[in-house]
């Protein structure tokens, strides 16, 4: 897979005609060094699996051990063939023994009518009357995998104070090539852990640039469709869309402003590319940029004051910011000779980019406070980062093994996941806010 020069789209608009996959594994490649110790028993009652669901305890291990931030032990039972569902079943010395700092214990019973009650406690190894955490659920169990990812979610917040993102999803794009017919192009919406994708849009056209809506609610593309680039706004739940924009020219790059009642995007309908502002329940189009350059990849920041975006007005691609303050335009990057398609961390205070140096494409991050820049990937080939929302964790297109592939990193770099294409190219990845 090439690399994919974002503002080239707006000159040579092949270049992304690329093609995808259709399933993914995650793989962690790096984690820290301080991961911290935790295990998990084997839940009292039956196990519950099917085509699509692994087991509970498969997913929670999975979500806990793909954050590289716990060292994960899965037991059937403890040292005296149990399976521990209350604390007064746990054998504590055991587990001290191993240096395991908690366990997870609990219970999965068929309730009647297709619905499952799940218990879960956390126990501190080191006080046995120290409950960290504990609940029940219940649900159908078509619905099991995504109340894996909420206890997930909960655990992993108890233990490092931060929200947990198992629950959110990523949408991306994919194609396959035939040799006899035509591509066909899928905008894919699929859980956090790349299970359960289900598709928003199957085309013969390209389709780009997914973003989502604050509520998480509709997903905003580009479709090709028609042999012309329009901006569409798809709600998925009910899969009905809208035309947003279908200018002569380009119409590219949408963004949801942090309320949703806005959308930048990128038109070109007077020229060069330059930045608008749509309102979307008024339809007033106010325009942001009137330059020369290409000014595209337009960002919010969380108190929609500011609007990052990518130019090459002074010559090389590099990130600006745009204040609704004063109408001001202010360079930020300098170190590099490509930055790109920048967003904001949730702090308002830092941005994440594609950064190109010394001829290699990585992600890299910037505190726009110190101007320091830290480079958290450089394969050659990394580009089109979406943040989490928890602000922790980076996912990002990448080549591996000659493929087009998905690539996950956290925002100090000491963590790197690879979900690896086993059909295909993935590319153009959008991370989700939290959901529900």
């Amino acid at each position: 897979m090439q690399k994919r020069y974002r503002l080239a789209f707006y000159i040579l608009i092949l270049l992304f005609f690329m093609p995808a996959y259709s399933r993914l594994d995650l793989e962690l490649t790096q984690g820290i060094t301080s991961a911290i110790p935790i295990a998990i028993t084997f839940f009292a009652g039956p196990s519950v699996s099917g085509d699509r669901d692994q087991k509970i305890i498969q997913v929670i291990k999975n979500d806990l051990q793909q954050s590289g931030q716990f060292r994960v032990i899965v037991k059937p039972d403890d040292i005296l063939g149990q399976t521990p569902e209350s604390i007064q079943e746990v054998n504590y010395s055991y587990w001290q023994k191993q240096k395991v700092n908690v366990v997870i214990i609990g219970a999965i019973r068929a309730s009647g009518m297709n619905h499952y009650q799940v218990t879960f406690t956390l126990v501190n190894v080191f006080d046995s009357d120290n409950v960290l955490l504990s609940d029940s659920f219940n649900v159908r169990v078509q619905n099991l995998r995504s109340l894996a990812h909420h206890i997930s979610d909960l655990i992993y917040q108890k233990l490092t104070g931060v929200r947990g993102i198992f629950s959110t999803r990523i949408a991306y794009v994919f194609v396959q090539r035939f040799p006899d017919k035509l591509p066909i192009y899928t905008l894919e919406v699929a859980d956090a852990d790349c299970f359960n994708p289900q598709p928003l849009l199957v085309s013969h056209m390209p389709i780009m640039s997914p973003t989502w809506s604050p509520d998480g609610k509709k997903i905003a593309y580009v479709s090709f469709e028609g042999q012309h680039a329009a901006i569409y706004v798809q709600n998925l739940t009910t899969g009905d869309r809208q035309r947003i924009s279908d200018a002569p020219g380009i119409n590219g790059a949408p963004a949801f402003s942090p309320d949703g009642t806005h959308l930048a995007l990128v038109l070109s309908k007077t020229g060069n590319p330059n930045i608008y502002v749509l309102n979307l329940a008024t339809k007033e189009l106010r325009e942001i940029t009137n330059d020369w350059a290409i000014d595209t990849e337009p960002a919010w920041s969380p108190d929609e004051k500011i609007l990052l975006f990518t130019s090459n007005r002074d010559g090389t691609p590099q990130i600006y910011q745009y204040s609704f303050k004063d109408n001001t335009i202010t360079r930020l990057t300098y170190r590099g000779d490509y930055n790109a398609r920048a967003s904001f961390l949730p702090d308002g205070q830092s941005i994440v980019m594609m950064h190109r140096e010394n001829g290699l494409f990585g992600i890299a991050y910037q505190d726009l406070t110190t101007g320091r820049l830290k480079i958290l990937t450089q394969s050659g080939s990394d580009e089109s980062p979406s943040l989490a929302p928890n602000g922790k964790m980076i996912v990002y297109a990448t080549e591996y093994g000659g493929q087009g592939v998905l690539a996950q990193v956290s925002i100090d770099g000491q963590v790197k996941l690879r979900l690896p294409s086993r059909e295909g190219i993935v590319q153009e990845p959008a991370w989700s806010p939290f959901l529900g």
